[in-house]
């Protein structure tokens, strides 16, 4: 049997200055859930620290660029100070392109590869040690739905966040007979800033599949909660990750096509 999880006391979230990040702070620290904040907006980052910031719960602020290797390493050392240590990591830093590969900055694709693929994996091997022998806390990975099918005109991305997602169902698979939680958080369309990054116009998103962010979040936390491999949340968006993996290649992939090509627009 599964040891049961303990409570979780402090939580390091990425990407935490807006969207998707921010409301994971936000929810988490209502749960009495101490913070340590990290993204690259310091000012940003402060602003929502001293918000959150109460007598059952501390907040801490580490502006870091994931991108950067030693701010990188930064943020690893902070998963394994034992003096106020962190049980739950919240990998939910990155952003997104749209455009033909050919067309878009390498370097930039890079960077994604980077903040999507290196970061998580390095801060999930920082942390996962400490949990394993102690029996508790986790791991939340923000993939996509974008990580069920190949991703024409999103390709670096759809390929960066399908990597998330296995790594997690790995990780859930190796971790949780010792009381250690991992789960990937798989959004489709969510209103943040990630389309404005991403240069999409808001009018080219399909309305019925579009969340906000506090859903999403909360969804994702009550999977945590249960201990499941992987939360899609809303309908419809399990209706087209399980349409995904159900469709024939060629087909997923031309429907893919035609949604990511909207954006490039």
């Amino acid at each position: 049997m599964m040891p049961v999880s303990r409570r979780i006391s402090r939580a390091l979230v990425t990407g935490a200055s807006a969207g998707i990040g921010e409301e994971f702070a936000r929810q988490l620290a209502s749960r009495g859930t101490s913070l340590v904040l990290v993204a690259r907006r310091r000012e940003r980052l402060q602003e929502l620290a001293d918000e959150l910031a109460g007598p059952d719960r501390s907040m801490e602020v580490l502006a870091a660029d994931l991108t950067d290797a030693d701010d990188l390493r930064r943020v690893e050392r902070r998963l394994t100070d034992t003096d106020a240590p962190v049980d739950l990591l919240v990998n939910n830093a990155g952003f997104g392109m749209y455009g033909e590969f050919t067309a878009l900055d390498g370097d930039r694709q890079l960077d994604m590869v980077t903040l999507h693929v290196n970061a998580p994996t390095r801060l999930a091997h920082a942390i996962a040690p400490r949990l394993r022998a102690e029996g508790g806390g986790g791991i939340i990975n923000v993939a996509s739905t974008a990580a069920f099918q190949p991703d024409p005109y999103g390709a670096v991305y759809g390929a960066t966040k399908a990597y998330v997602l296995t790594l997690s169902e790995a990780l859930h698979e190796e971790l949780r007979g010792a009381g250690v939680r991992v789960t990937a958080l798989c959004p489709g369309f969510t209103t943040t800033e990630f389309q404005d990054v991403a240069s999409v116009d808001q009018g080219a998103l399909p309305s019925p599949a579009v969340l906000t962010a506090e859903p999403v979040v909360r969804a994702g936390l009550d999977a945590f909660t249960r201990g499941q491999a992987v939360c899609l949340p809303g309908v419809v968006n399990k209706l087209l990750a399980y349409g995904s993996e159900v469709s024939p290649s060629p087909v997923s992939r031309w429907v893919s096509k035609l949604t990511h090509k909207r954006f490039t627009a």
